[in-house]
């Protein structure tokens, strides 16, 4: 029985150093809760490249998508809260869901612990280059004289696109037919041959379309300009007081994870984002601003936009089962 007892404590011995290697000693996963290809998949992908350099593991992104990015954001609130199972959503799982559905299957404050901020994004209004709305007032007066007539489309209810057009009707007292579709990608298509009179497009797939003279844009959707398009007014500029929609994309672990960690992952976000290539591929191509906040300033604006966007979805009445 001693001999048992000492070969426990030899073996519990040996294994001390080992698992108390500091973190991280394995590669960590970065779920992206939506297919391949969009805003925060290439964002997450450009920033987990350098953040592998910057912490010496392999830093994986792997595509979780579907429920509106609550399956994915599901699996990592129920991960272990370890460092090595993180998520980069948009505002989508974490601020609107909550906030749009009748049932989320986690709470985005309780189960979730912030890391940082990554980038935030706007919308602009584009209209066909063809379209006889010559202006934003234009489009104001017709969806007034003629209620519902003029459609917009979006990536699907409770989209960044389609809050942008719903905070617009209310503020400007016009009424307008929104359209959801699966995607940015679809939607423009269907502006481009003219099915659509406006939509409310995120900056970076709006920017190519713009300089090839293809759409005429008439304002962004955030408090300030778009670095991409500094010549294009914003909503309130154009006169539309306090309107805001913009979005980010963040990082975020299951709660409870160790604060030590969430600081080494949060310092290694904002080396990552001082990155030349990083900068390049994110702001210059991609139209995104770059954040990088400490885990207290994302938490605080998790929590503001909860209640701004739960305060829009009521007063818009959208509903989503």
């Amino acid at each position: 029985m001693k001999s048992a007892i000492f070969a426990l404590a030899l073996f519990l011995g040996l294994a001390g150093p080992s698992a108390a290697q500091p973190y991280p000693n394995k590669p960590i996963k970065v779920i992206v809760p939506y297919p391949a290809g969009g805003n925060a998949d290439i964002t997450a992908r450009v920033i987990s490249r350098k953040m592998s350099d910057i912490l010496g593991v392999p830093v994986v992104v792997e595509n979780r998508a579907g429920a509106n990015g609550m399956i994915g954001t599901d699996v990592v609130a129920k991960s272990a809260p370890d460092g090595y199972t993180l998520i980069a959503p948009a505002s989508g799982p974490i601020v609107i869901n909550p906030v749009l559905y009748s049932k989320v299957p986690y709470d985005s404050i309780k189960d979730l612990q912030p890391i940082s901020q990554l980038t935030s994004f706007q919308y602009v209004l584009i209209v066909p280059a063809a379209s006889s709305i010559k202006s934003i007032q234009d489009l104001v007066s017709q969806g007034k004289a003629q209620p519902g007539k003029l459609s917009y489309g979006s990536t699907g209810i409770g989209g960044g696109g389609h809050l942008a057009g719903e905070m617009f009707a209310l503020l400007s007292g016009a009424q307008f037919n929104h359209i959801p579709y699966k995607g940015s990608a679809p939607a423009l298509v269907d502006l481009l041959g003219g099915q659509l009179s406006f939509t409310f497009d995120t900056v970076s797939t709006s920017t190519p379309l713009i300089a090839e003279k293809r759409v005429r844009a008439y304002a962004v959707s955030g408090p300030t300009r778009a670095s991409s398009l500094p010549d294009i007014p914003t909503m309130a500029e154009a006169g539309f007081k306090d309107f805001d929609v913009t979005q980010f994309i963040g990082l975020l672990a299951p709660a409870k994870t160790d604060p030590a960690i969430v600081k080494k992952l949060q310092e290694a976000v904002a080396l990552a984002l001082k990155d030349p290539d990083v900068i390049q591929n994110l702001q210059v191509k991609g139209g995104n601003d770059l954040v990088g906040s400490t885990p207290e300033a994302f938490a605080a604006l998790i929590q503001k936009e909860l209640k701004m966007y739960g305060a829009l979805i009521k007063k818009a009445n959208i509903k989503q089962e």
